[in-house]
C-alpha cells in the first residue's frame, strides 16, 4: 500500500504543482507583452494567453490538494510523520500554498481584469508578482529536494 499512496503522491505533484509553477511563472512575461509600448490596448492574442495561463493556475492550485493528502497518506503508512525532514515539508508547503493564494493568484486576478478592461498594465505589478512567483517556486523546489534527500531519515534512500 506504501508504494501505491507514494506513487500516486509523487504523480499528483508532477500533475498538479508543475502546471502552476511553469505556468505561473509565464505570467508576469505574458502579461508584459499584451500591452506593448505605444500600443493603445492590449493585444487580443496576448490577453487570450494571460487569461489562459490563469486559468492553468486556479485549476491546478484546486487538484494540487491531492499533493499534500496523498503525502500524508503516504507519511502516516511508513510511519514517519514525526521526521524533521516531513514536519519541514509540510510548513515549506503550507508556506507555498499561502504564498499561491495570498499573493500569486490575487495579483494574477487584478492583472486579468486590468487587461480585460483594456486598461494598461503597471509593470511595477507584474515584476512584484514575478518576485512572489518565484518564491512559490523555491518553496516547491526545497520540499521536492527534502522529498528526495529526507536528512535524517531512517527509512533508506
Amino acid at each position: 500500500m506504501t508504494k501505491l499512496l507514494l506513487s500516486l503522491h509523487v504523480l499528483a505533484a508532477i500533475v498538479a504543482v508543475g502546471p502552476v509553477t511553469v505556468a505561473a511563472s509565464m505570467f508576469p512575461p505574458a502579461a508584459r507583452r499584451a500591452v506593448p509600448a505605444g500600443s493603445d490596448g492590449p493585444v487580443a492574442a496576448d490577453v487570450t494567453t494571460v487569461t489562459l495561463l490563469h486559468r492553468i493556475c486556479r485549476v491546478y492550485a484546486r487538484l494540487g490538494i491531492a499533493v499534500p493528502v496523498l503525502g500524508l497518506a503516504t507519511a502516516l503508512a511508513m510511519g514517519v510523520l514525526d521526521d524533521g525532514w516531513l514536519v519541514t515539508s509540510i510548513g515549506l508547503t503550507a508556506a507555498a500554498a499561502g504564498v499561491l493564494l495570498a499573493f500569486v493568484l490575487p495579483r494574477q486576478d487584478d492583472i486579468v481584469e486590468h487587461l480585460s478592461d483594456n486598461r494598461p498594465v503597471d509593470r511595477r505589478s507584474t515584476v512584484q508578482l514575478a518576485m512572489f512567483t518565484g518564491v512559490f517556486n523555491l518553496l516547491w523546489a526545497t520540499v521536492t529536494v527534502l522529498m528526495i534527500v529526507r536528512p535524517g531519515s531512517t527509512t533508506g534512500a
